[in-house]
């Protein structure tokens, strides 16, 4: 186990900087998954980390010691990659025990290492298999055994499971978090699935565009989203976020959308003066079906799951919301319903920045009012 350290982490492709700055420490112990769209920099930050990518500015430390400098061979790591780079020609035994024999290790070592790892891993009877006989899941089986048997100091996974089908990618994610409790070594996962980082992570890292945007654990950034960034990508179906105009009308707090749509909420909620630009977000599993009053919605699209029904439609002025409701719900195209969001549940966003609004208990009405000058 190893604590890994990233200080003010940079990486520039010529005049191109593609990683901004990161700063964030991974526990020793601690599965922390890196989540986001496709180019955010989360593969390209692991490979420095990794020492397969140099590093423009800023350190990498592993339990205290700068590694900038230090070869990959040297870091003490382990890296699992997509693609799963085993050798055709080798047996799995071979390609399990190949890097321990480079490093000169005694043969009856390698070995035992090998066979535990394969146990560990349900992969024995397939040792004196080669690769091309085996199914995706068991190669990726074989691949993380090939890391297991380095027993590093982190493990570092890139994008493991995006090659296997939906059915083997859920069996081998349980197999991933079974290893981690057993071995109890720090694991660094990259994954653009959300499904994943927020099954096996104890923290999450949610890049876009080379920049941290949040960092916490999973339910933190579901409940408590940094930005819009964060609100939309985390959780599915995603949180649903419109701009609003804030008007104040007795103990009613109207929520104008843009396209003149307005959502009604308690004003005590919430301490924003009046025209204030806000992004509301409620994410559809907070958002009602109600026999009164509420908002107008008009169906055009519902998702039947057996256990869960997806509402998807349109406010009155065009704006698109998108409903979760438990059970099952006989709706089709065209029927018109009322909606209302959960007064507690609600989240509110500077339209500006796209920083959340939403005030801590201990925030002052005025302190609530300066962030919007």
């Amino acid at each position: 186990m190893a604590k890994l350290e990233l200080r003010n982490l940079k990486k520039s492709y010529g005049t191109v900087e593609v990683i901004h700055g990161i700063d964030l420490t991974v526990e020793s112990g601690e599965f922390c998954v890196f989540v986001g769209p496709s180019g955010c920099g989360k593969s390209t930050l692991l490979r420095m980390i990794a020492g397969l990518e140099s590093i423009s500015g800023g350190e990498v430390c592993i339990d205290g010691e700068i590694v900038n400098r230090i070869s990959a061979a040297k870091r003490g790591l382990a890296m699992v990659f997509q693609s799963y780079a085993l050798y055709p020609h080798m047996s799995v035994r071979r390609n399990m025990g190949f890097s321990l024999q480079n490093a000169k290790m005694p043969a009856d070592e390698i070995e035992e290492r090998v066979r535990a790892a394969a146990r560990m891993l349900q992969i024995e009877p397939y040792l004196e298999r080669k690769p091309g006989q085996l199914s995706g899941g068991q190669r990726q089986r074989v691949a993380i055994g090939r890391a297991v048997v380095r027993e590093p100091k982190i493990f570092l996974f890139d994008e493991p499971l995006s090659n296997l089908d939906a059915e083997l990618r859920v069996a081998t994610r349980g197999e991933i978090a079974d290893l981690h409790r057993r071995l109890g070594n720090t694991m660094i996962y990259v994954t653009h699935d959300q499904v994943e980082a927020m099954t096996l992570a104890d923290r999450i890292a949610v890049l876009r565009d080379g920049t941290l945007e949040q960092f916490g654990a999973p339910l933190d950034l579901f409940n408590e989203p940094a930005n819009t960034f964060v609100a939309g990508f985390i959780g599915s179906p995603k949180m649903n976020l419109l701009n609003a105009d804030v008007l104040v009308k007795g103990d009613r707090l109207i929520l104008r959308l843009r396209n003149r749509d307005e959502i009604r909420l308690p004003a005590e909620r919430f301490a924003l003066p009046e025209n204030a630009p806000v992004v509301f977000g409620a994410r559809p599993s907070d958002i009602n079906v109600v026999t009164e009053g509420g908002t107008p919605l008009a169906v055009t699209t519902v998702e039947q799951l057996g256990t869960e029904t997806f509402i998807f439609g349109e406010l009155e002025g065009g704006a698109k919301l998108t409903v979760s409701v438990q059970g099952q719900m006989r709706l089709a195209r065209g029927d018109r319903i009322a909606v209302a969001p959960k007064p507690d549940r609600i989240h509110l966003f500077d339209a500006r920045t796209g920083t959340t609004l939403r005030a801590r208990q201990d925030e002052t009405d005025a302190d609530h009012r300066r962030r919007f000058r």
